[in-house]
């Protein structure tokens, strides 16, 4: 293991979240060495206000707040790893708690990184909400074992450079950080599981927001397009409902079809293929959760209009990245990477 110092900066978007108090509150707590550089990318969309935050003491003569451009996570770390010089970047997000030896962690998993290491991941916890979690308590519990997600993960400034940072087609908080991983990967570094540990609690969320996140399908194409079809296996992603939401969706159109044409058998089969469907997903989503009336209700609502929703834009997907050639690699993605195939 190399005794040698790893000074690195912290990159933070944020569109104002209270929760940026607690974020910065915990960087600053702890032993192990400071961050050289904290970069508070205040991504709010025209906001003439300054971003109002507390910088505790230890970060604030090493904090710079500068402004992102409201085109998302992507574009906002893009802007806040390219202030920095430092040769590590560690990325957080404004709605995560760095654990209280969080620092000292983070010095070790850098030091132990072998020269041809890209990218190290911190571990997610998310606290367990008491009795039978949520659909979207459920949701967040994901990220604990999702994989190359940029809640916690320390990029060496020399793989972000060498592949040239994060996609900026990628417009919200899903799979920008899977494609870079497989970019950074593709490019012949490696990328690892640290031991350092962030908690990331559930944010209050509203009675549609199962709904709102299916417009990551349109994501998943633009990712199969880039990086083939077996990404996901790459990416360790999996695939979830979307076959299942495209069979139920075929069904509701086929009986909409059919009773326009006066096919009234065929209407009927259609329209009861898609209640059994939908009842079945209304059931997996409810059967693990608390089943109070709010939960029913917005079970029973979300599982009929998920389905058409991630179909739509999954199809928006297609149209608008018809045209997006395959990933490849070129001399100038590895030119950076001086000890990736060590």
């Amino acid at each position: 293991m190399s005794e040698e110092p790893f000074a690195y900066a912290v990159v933070i978007p944020t569109l104002g979240r209270p929760s940026l108090v607690s974020t910065l509150a915990a960087l600053a707590d702890g032993a192990g060495p400071l961050p050289a550089r904290v970069v508070l990318v205040d991504d709010r969309p025209a906001d003439p206000e300054p971003l109002a935050v507390a910088v505790p003491a230890a970060l604030r003569a090493v904090t710079e707040i500068v402004r992102g451009r409201a085109r998302g996570p992507a574009a906002a770390r893009n802007t806040g790893w390219r202030r920095a010089t430092e040769p590590w970047i560690a990325f957080l997000d404004d709605d995560v708690v760095p654990g209280p030896d969080w620092r000292a962690a983070l010095a070790a998993d850098l030091a132990a990184s072998a020269p041809g290491t890209g990218g190290v991941q911190g571990r997610i916890d998310v606290p367990a909400p008491p009795g039978r979690p949520t659909d979207w308590e459920r949701t967040t519990a994901g990220l604990a074992s999702a994989r190359w997600i940029t809640a916690d993960l320390a990029y060496r400034r020399a793989a972000l450079a060498a592949v040239g940072g994060f996609d900026e087609r990628f417009p919200r908080a899903f799979r920008e950080d899977a494609d870079l991983a497989l970019r950074v990967t593709t490019a012949g570094w490696r990328l690892t599981v640290g031991e350092r540990r962030t908690t990331h609690p559930v944010r209050p969320a509203g009675f549609w927001v199962s709904l709102r996140t299916q417009a990551g399908n349109a994501d998943d194409v633009l990712m199969g397009r880039l990086h083939g079809r077996d990404w996901r296996a790459r990416a360790e992603a999996p695939r979830g409902r979307f076959p299942a939401h495209l069979a139920t969706t075929a069904a509701a159109a086929g009986a909409l079809l059919a009773l326009t044409a006066r096919r009234r058998r065929v209407a009927v089969g259609c329209a009861a293929l898609w209640l059994a469907a939908t009842a079945e997903f209304a059931t997996a989503r409810i059967r693990p959760g608390p089943r109070t009336l709010d939960e029913l209700g917005r079970m029973a609502l979300t599982s009929a209009a998920i389905p058409p929703a991630a179909v739509g834009h999954w199809l928006r997907g297609v149209v608008r990245h018809r045209s997006v050639p395959p990933h490849t690699v070129f001399e100038s993605d590895i030119s950076g990477n001086s000890g990736a195939h060590d």
